[in-house]
């Protein structure tokens, strides 16, 4: 699932194209809900931006789009004319200007609604502070991960909880707890405010190292990956063999170094299931 670097980008290629310009067609199709999208043309594009793992466009008519790429989705921008990557029965929407073609490809979710609402709209309004916004608070999201609802929760599932903080899949969870020294069956409750505030900084920093903006690491770049898609080969760090194990109610992998990131001693870390193996993911 592209995560909130990922829509960041998308955000950012789609503004690009359509930002100030007037909408000439716009058509949607399914599988799933339809959307009347008709209702834009004419209408002038405010701006696109991401929020987490959602793509808002604004409209000057007091209308907005939502997209959400859950698994399968993506955005590409096209000049006029220009062959397609996909087929055409893959759209599930397109939006012309004069000098560019956006089109979602495969998006399950892609909806319109009036500006106004966003703010409501339940989608939107439980997120967590965006990793990726200006002003990120990182304090509200101490206060999201100390809810007592959360106390239970390992610290691998609380990390991907978009009403926690917005923004975190699973490539920066692994990334995140491996840079933390972090055990990722270790439950909220056992963790200080410390340690929490220090996943939270380090999450924050590697998205914006992601999408090459200044960040705390020092990066350039997209960071290095320590241990996603590594499970079964040396730690990069001390060279003991990552391990991987099923986590989470999706039931994904989870890898990390048995060494790097022990269980603290004496803690009540639920342990990782006995087929714990080496597996990519």
């Amino acid at each position: 699932m592209p995560e909130g670097d990922a829509l960041y980008r998308f955000a950012g290629r789609v503004h690009s194209a359509l930002a100030g310009k007037v909408i000439r067609t716009a058509r949607s199709h399914g599988p799933g809900p339809v959307p009347q999208v008709e209702r834009l043309v004419g209408a002038t594009c405010l701006g696109a931006r991401s929020l987490g793992k959602n793509l808002v466009i604004e409209f000057d008519n007091g209308l907005s789009l939502r997209g959400h790429l859950r698994m399968y989705g993506t955005w590409h921008v096209y000049r006029p004319g220009q062959p397609w990557s996909r087929p055409e029965r893959e759209a599930r929407l397109v939006l012309e200007v004069d000098d560019a073609v956006v089109v979602n490809f495969s998006a399950p979710v892609i909806e319109l609604l009036e500006t106004r609402a966003l703010p409501a709209h339940r989608p939107l309004a439980g997120l967590g502070p965006d990793l990726l916004a200006e002003e990120f608070d990182a304090a509200e999201a101490l206060v999201r991960f100390r809810d007592p609802l959360r106390a239970d929760l390992t610290i691998g599932d609380a990390l991907m909880d978009q009403r926690v903080m917005a923004g975190v899949g699973n490539i920066w969870k692994h990334e995140t707890l491996f840079r933390c020294r972090q055990y990722p069956w270790a439950r909220v409750r056992d963790l200080s405010d410390e340690q929490l505030l220090q996943l939270i900084e380090t999450a924050r920093n590697l998205l914006l190292a992601s999408v090459g903006r200044p960040n705390a690491l020092g990066l350039q770049r997209r960071p290095e990956m320590y241990v996603y898609m590594r499970a079964g080969q040396p730690c990069r760090r001390c060279g003991t063999r990552l391990r991987s194990a099923r986590q989470g109610v999706d039931i994904r992998y989870t890898t990390w170094c048995p060494t790097c990131q022990a269980p603290a001693a004496g803690s009540v870390s639920a342990a990782p299931p006995p087929h714990a193996r080496h597996r990519q993911g």
